[in-house]
């Protein structure tokens, strides 16, 4: 009687197995949330257009595709590369803000640098920069001397150096979501209490000094925030209409494309930096609330994410990109509806630009080159 033999032994395929966990490892959550706010700032471009791809909406879907691209060139990158030459980076940052002072252009500012017929503004991944430097600092740092004071120097300068030169161009409310990322990086380092209270206090002495170095124009922003109504045909225009449009959408909106504050153009700016107030007016306050929860959900997995890695570096500039895109929003939103003061400030994915949207797609590949490579994750 001949014996049967065992049937042969089956190894999964290695390559095919470290695929499939590369897979459940990525944040789909995230990259699903991205994608919807990237289609909804297609549809509300061609809203802007009046039902047009041109001139925003087929460049903004095209920004899209090789911001992902460009997302995944960065997430298959170690995040330890990132960590090792992140002062380097810093140094480029800064070397092209102070050439924005020299060769920049704009209407009545210093923000951008022409390019190939492609419009850069340095502000914006600039904070990238800030954030990877300060989390490589405080990463490298002996935990004991985070209690000392004198480790705060460089960070001082990690900050404040290009915190100046983005002020200088001007641009205020860049400047504020730099110093706002920068404070979350310190703050998850674990800065002691007694020094956020100084700091705190010494913000609070330097709004004289502050108030006296701003812009004319700046000023009368802020003034016109206190009271609308001061300069409701110059500098509380726009916010006045973004009032009206936003108040007239009333709880569903007028509808798709059917908005007559953004139609007859009394919303100014309305593919940039309004371009929540047109969704507001379009699909009222149940759509602005839909937008405002992809947000709060995609910051919440940010940060969730971020506390949960194993590396002291990747949870820093997982939090400081978390943060850094929340106050795109805080600030954005809370400007078109006279909660803040009116600054140049891009809704995420959806405003129309291409830097602050390329910026967003380099910090969402940082988040995912930081999960993927997370040895805790393994």
């Amino acid at each position: 009687m001949l014996s049967q033999r065992p049937p042969p032994t089956v190894y999964p395929d290695p390559i095919e197995t470290g695929f499939v966990q590369s897979l459940k490892r990525l944040p789909w959550v995230m990259l699903v949330i991205m994608m919807l706010l990237g289609g909804i700032g297609v549809l509300a471009l061609y809203s802007a257009a009046g039902g047009s791809w041109s001139p925003w909406s087929w460049k903004h879907l095209i920004r899209l595709a090789a911001g992902f691209v460009l997302m995944v060139m960065v997430a298959s990158v170690p995040i330890r590369f990132y960590q090792r030459f992140a002062f380097p980076g810093w140094l480029l940052a800064v070397l092209v803000l102070v050439l924005v002072e020299f060769i920049g252009s704009g209407s009545g500012v210093q923000r951008w640098i022409s390019v190939g017929g492609f419009n850069l503004q340095p502000s914006e991944p600039a904070k990238l920069a800030v954030i990877m430097l300060l989390a490589a600092w405080f990463n490298d740092m002996n935990p004991d001397m985070i209690r000392y004071l004198r480790s705060y120097v460089p960070v001082l300068a990690i900050v404040l150096i290009p915190f100046g030169l983005v002020l200088a161009q001007p641009d205020l409310g860049t400047a504020i979501m730099l110093l706002g990322a920068a404070a979350a990086v310190v703050f998850i380092a674990g800065i002691p209490s007694w020094m956020i209270g100084v700091v705190i206090a010494s913000i609070l002495l330097a709004v004289p000094v502050i108030w006296a170095q701003l812009y004319q124009y700046q000023k009368d922003r802020i003034l016109v925030f206190l009271n609308p109504g001061a300069d409701q045909l110059g500098a509380g225009y726009q916010i006045i209409q973004s009032k009206i449009a936003l108040g007239s959408g009333g709880f569903l909106g007028k509808g798709y494309l059917q908005g007559s504050q953004s139609r007859l153009n009394y919303l100014p700016e309305k593919q940039t930096d309004f371009v929540f107030t047109m969704i507001g007016e379009e699909f009222g306050f149940l759509g602005c609330s839909f937008i405002i929860g992809l947000y709060a959900l995609l910051i919440f997995q940010m940060i969730r994410t971020g506390l949960s890695l194993s590396l002291n570096f990747s949870r820093m500039v997982v939090i400081g990109v978390a943060t850094m895109l929340f106050f795109y929003v805080f600030v954005n939103v809370g400007m078109v509806t006279g909660v803040l003061p009116v600054v140049g400030a891009p809704l995420p994915l959806i405003s129309y630009g291409g830097t602050a949207l390329m910026t967003v797609f380099i910090g969402m590949g940082l988040i995912i080159s930081a999960i993927m490579h997370d040895e805790g994750r393994r």
